[in-house]
């Protein structure tokens, strides 16, 4: 498949229908931020929740239906509430090299990686999407709760660099379609090369007629896509997406059910298993710190730090992130303790944790001794009390057959 890139014209067109007006009227008083389809969830009958400043839909109804719609189905999720930040300028990738942990810069034209950005000590400050979206312009798609500081953090770190940092926030609306399905969905409704689209790849398109940056990424541990589009364009793209897929038992779906997918696929949350107190290498996650960066000098923000701990995650790790199942019904939750099945001494944290629906049993996440943390060992969860035996497992809970 040759590679494409957002050309002016595409960019004018995406940009023109994408200006920053209010992307849903905000009653006076209210601090809260509403999407572009906050209407469309209310008249489908959504729970509502408070998700890092925004009224996010939580449930349709069942979250067990939505979670194992998405496993054998597809599933409809608005994800507007992520942060766009695009850099540009012709040092945006060594700038980028500069602020992240990841090899930025040697992205290939719409590519994506998944990285991070860290302190000076290593502690995570979020983990993020970066989508070359051109030769000298990037997108960085950060959560919610952290896109204003990563924002703050990137506008800090630009200094000496020939590049810009832009607030993109108000300029996307972002649609999700994830499941087996969600190809057969999605073709009808535009020419692009979804087969050759390849995972962690993006490019322009046009969907339902309207501009959109298609990408082949997700947090559900299934096949799927993600849209950038304009928020005036985000009711119709929903609705022909809705209807193209009826015949294909599509349905939308909360942020509820979007958790318990991440957690069977063993992803992490920050806030749960990422936060400012752990490096890449305490969460397991030091396949994303690249050292052999050629830009900069190799320098980046928080390297010494990380390089220490990189010493220290190959000797003996203090904790490390495992899986957990349970063969009760009772459910480990975040922050419940985990002690030892012989002794009863605190050896861990629980980070996630909820009923599986595809394994029918609860799963949760959790931060244990190394001692402790081989695969087929069993320890236990101090639930409200009581000590619950859990097998001790390697994560993902769940991978999807390719």
């Amino acid at each position: 498949m040759p590679r494409m890139c957002l050309t002016e014209s595409t960019k004018e067109q995406f940009m023109s229908s994408s200006s920053p007006t209010p992307s849903a009227a905000e009653p006076a008083g209210s601090a809260l931020r509403y999407t572009a389809l906050d209407a469309v969830h209310r008249g489908l009958g959504a729970t509502m929740t408070d998700f890092a400043g925004w009224d996010m839909p939580l449930r349709y109804g069942s979250e067990r239906e939505e979670h194992n719609a998405v496993r054998t189905r597809a599933g409809l999720f608005d994800l507007s509430h992520m942060g766009e930040i695009t850099v540009t300028g012709p040092q945006a990738g060594e700038m980028l090299d500069h602020a992240l942990v990841g090899f930025v810069s040697a992205l290939a034209v719409n590519k994506a990686r998944y990285t991070m950005i860290c302190a000076a000590d290593g502690g995570i400050l979020d983990d993020l999407i970066v989508y070359r979206t051109g030769e000298a312009e990037f997108m960085v798609v950060a959560n919610a709760s952290n896109a204003q500081l990563v924002l703050d953090e990137l506008t800090a770190r630009v200094e000496g660099f020939d590049a810009a940092v832009r607030d993109d926030r108000e300029a996307y609306a972002l649609l999700a379609v994830q499941g087996p399905e969600s190809t057969a969905v999605l073709s009808p409704l535009t020419e692009a090369d979804l087969p050759g689209l390849k995972y962690y790849t993006a490019l322009p398109a046009t969907v339902a007629g309207r501009p959109a940056l298609l990408a082949r990424t997700g947090y559900t541990g299934e096949d799927g896509f993600e849209l950038f589009v304009a928020p005036g364009d985000a009711e119709a793209l929903w609705a022909a997406l809705t209807e193209s897929g009826a015949d294909r038992g599509l349905v939308p779906c909360g942020l509820s059910c979007r958790d318990t997918l991440r957690l069977e696929a063993g992803m992490p949350l920050y806030g749960h298993e990422l936060s400012t107190s752990l490096t890449p290498f305490d969460a397991g996650l030091g396949r994303v710190v690249r050292f052999d960066k050629t830009t900069n000098g190799g320098a980046f923000v928080g390297r010494e730090a990380l390089e220490k701990a990189a010493e220290q995650a190959q000797a003996q790790p203090p904790r490390v992130l495992v899986g957990l199942v349970s063969s009760g019904r009772r459910v480990p939750r975040a922050e419940m303790p985990v002690v030892s099945a012989t002794d009863g001494s605190v050896i861990g944290s629980i980070t996630s944790g909820a009923p599986s629906p595809t394994l029918g049993k609860p799963i949760a996440m959790a931060y244990v001794d190394a001692a402790h943390a081989t695969p087929g060992g069993t320890v236990a969860v101090d639930v409200r009390g009581t000590h619950e035996p859990v097998e001790v497992v390697a994560l993902p809970f769940y991978k999807r057959a390719r």
